[in-house]
């Protein structure tokens, strides 16, 4: 099973790493065309901001999966295991509520955005917006997961130091700077 939800989370990392070069490149041959041929494609400004959307959603569940979004480390290396895990406790049943609400959001928006077009693809908006339903769905799983493992005794030590930003390798503390 976890080898499963690795290989997901590989493919999810390859659709991040396309929509990026997509947006690149689109926006570079948008430049190109502006500045030397006075012309441009009205699809590639609307795509790549398609794309920077969906980049940022569904990187923020790979990122919420690899413990790397802003944490308070500070105050958390404070505590002693007990009340490390009960930060670690309340800060997923908070990330649970408040992504359920993005996921509820999205539900009650969807048939404004689906009765949308986007002005040039016509891409009805439900496609664009859509995405909270999987960002909230996925952040609610994961913490989820997450919080039944502290209740029932089975998180790692790792984890906990990784919570409390312990145990870093120089090369990830060098990707937060």
């Amino acid at each position: 099973m976890q080898r499963a939800i690795d290989t997901f989370y590989r493919i999810l990392e390859m659709l991040l790493i396309f929509f990026l070069a997509a947006m690149a490149v689109m926006v570079f041959i948008n430049v190109i065309m502006r500045y030397g041929f006075n012309s441009g494609l009205n699809i590639s400004d609307e795509l790549s901001r398609y794309f920077f959307v969906w980049l940022t959603f569904i990187g923020a569940v790979v990122t919420f999966r690899e413990h790397s979004h802003v944490g308070v480390e500070t105050l958390v290396m404070m505590f002693g295991r007990k009340g490390r895990i009960i930060c670690m406790i309340l800060s997923n049943i908070i990330i649970i509520a408040v992504a359920a609400i993005f996921f509820w959001g999205t539900w009650k928006q969807a048939p404004i955005n689906a009765s949308m077009a986007a002005p040039v693809t016509k891409l009805p908006m439900i496609w664009v917006y859509g995405i909270g339903f999987f960002t909230g769905a996925g952040v609610v799983l994961i913490a989820l997961e997450r919080l039944v493992r502290l209740l029932t005794g089975r998180v790692t030590e790792e984890e906990i130091a990784a919570f409390a930003g312990e145990n870093m390798s120089l090369e990830h503390l060098s990707e937060r700077a």
